[in-house]
């Protein structure tokens, strides 16, 4: 099935206790598509500047990603730089160039807008509601944001949930978009709105995901070696997206086998820097590891 992801493309230089990277393919759209293109094809949109590298380009379209939504403006590509200390799960940022991507209005090719599956990465939710309003008929779209749109532009991204069937957030996001601690009680407040489903990113600790038959949680898989988490959020809702666009069909045991997939495919990418990891990973690698998830979590029911 026919799955479109809006989001940025970036050249990233990162810093962790375990080394570091300097320009590096990065980006919302980069890593989601990277990730959903080991379970179904990919059509990307986005900008990039003049000095986005071609190899970059066939890298994705090595992955199949249709790039025909990528436009090329004059300028620079956005670039960001951050470092992590050893809690990986707070990155630092020391610079952001916005660039072509301060311009960056989503405008779909024709082809893509009959598209099922529809991932809007996290950008302004006014462009989040301007590609909704491009998109036909979907089957299933997810909604990313963060907590600059929460507090600079709450009344629109709460009109673009309300037209979607899914949203991730981290577990700050979700508290402070809801005002409520509880991570179950403020994800029914989201479905209240009109999604049926909410992924909530716990970083190291896996995710949660409730819909309104209840929750399921996800731990994450146990790594030997991590050295970067860029991109793991993006990953997971990769993963996530590509198998249920795979399948064809969103139903409650598939979102579960789904949320696996999407936290098995970012354990893949914090192993190295940027997508290189992602760049390697082999299907029996992914089904081996989906295999190791299943052994390590579990349990005989009681007697």
């Amino acid at each position: 099935m026919s799955l479109v992801v809006v989001g940025s493309i970036a050249l990233d230089t990162v810093e962790t206790p375990f080394g570091s990277i300097t320009d590096g393919l990065g980006g919302t759209a980069v890593y989601f598509s990277m990730a959903a293109s080991l379970f179904a094809k990919v059509s990307l949109v986005g900008v990039v500047g003049e000095d986005f590298a071609q190899q970059h380009r066939q890298l994705l379209e090595s992955r199949h990603v249709d790039l025909s939504g990528l436009a090329t403006w004059p300028g620079r590509t956005f670039r960001w730089h951050g470092t992590y200390d050893y809690d990986l799960s707070v990155a630092h940022t020391l610079d952001t160039q916005l660039n072509v991507f301060a311009e960056f209005k989503p405008s779909l090719p024709e082809t893509y807008r009959e598209a099922q599956f529809v991932f809007l990465g996290n950008i302004d939710p006014e462009l989040q509601l301007t590609v909704l309003e491009q998109i036909r008929r979907p089957k299933f779209t997810l909604l990313d944001t963060m907590n600059f749109w929460i507090e600079g532009k709450r009344d629109k991204l709460t009109e673009a949930i309300e037209r979607v069937h899914a949203v991730t957030m981290n577990e700050a996001e979700i508290r402070e978009y809801t005002q409520n601690y509880s991570l179950t009680a403020a994800a029914r407040q989201i479905m209240a709105l009109g999604p049926k489903v909410v992924l909530i990113k716990r970083g190291e600790y896996g995710s949660v995901m409730v819909t309104r038959d209840g929750a399921f949680l996800a731990p994450a898989f146990l790594l030997e070696e991590v050295r970067d988490p860029t991109g793991a959020g993006d990953s997971f809702a990769g993963g996530f997206m590509g198998f249920l666009a795979r399948a064809g069909r969103v139903e409650v045991s598939l979102l579960k086998q789904a949320i696996v997939h999407g936290g098995v495919v970012a354990s893949f990418t914090v192993e190295d820097f940027s997508v290189n990891r992602l760049a390697r990973v082999t299907h029996d690698e992914l089904n081996h590891r989906y295999a190791e998830f299943q052994r390590m979590t579990y349990f005989e029911p009681l007697a």
